[in-house]
């Protein structure tokens, strides 16, 4: 049977030090740090659905979304009944700011996200007993920092 992947649209937000903004998810069996955004609705595009996601998790309006630099798919049994995610992730060079959720505390709660904040890249690296979304963030922002962004996007792994 062909796993049901829920498609979402995620993004690498960094700020002009190149420091990376990311969302602390409290699920059941882990913590994980992972990149803003979510599902994507019905016939909605990757790009109006991370809009939404950003205006909802982050209060962020005014943004110029960069290129799709990778993609990540995640065979993960969900709430949702789908049998995993497949992640669309678009860099998003941005002026640092304090997040302001629009959907409040509560709902992003009920979404497992519990906290928002920036983190330098020697920080990701230097953080061994975190888990992070994708695993080899560190690895793929230093490249990202070194070499731009892809011609294509990037298989991250999971």
């Amino acid at each position: 049977m062909t796993p049901r992947f829920r498609h979402a649209a995620r993004a690498l937000l960094l700020d002009p030090d190149n420091h990376v903004l990311l969302v602390r998810f409290e699920f059941p069996t882990a913590t994980v740090w992972g990149l803003p955004g979510g599902g994507l609705d019905v016939g909605e595009t990757a790009e109006d659905g991370l809009r939404r996601e950003l205006y909802e998790e982050l209060g962020l309006t005014e943004f110029e979304l960069g290129p799709h630099i990778w993609s990540r798919e995640h065979v993960i049994p969900m709430i949702t009944g789908h049998d995993g995610q497949q992640d669309q992730i678009h860099l998003v060079r941005i002026g640092r700011f304090d997040p302001e959720p629009t959907i409040g505390w509560d709902r992003l709660r009920a979404e497992f996200v519990h906290e928002i904040r920036w983190w330098s890249v020697p920080e990701i690296g230097a953080a061994n007993d975190t888990l992070f979304s994708p695993r080899s963030l560190h690895r793929l922002v230093l490249d990202l920092l070194s070499q731009g962004a892809p011609p294509r996007p990037i298989d991250t792994g999971i």
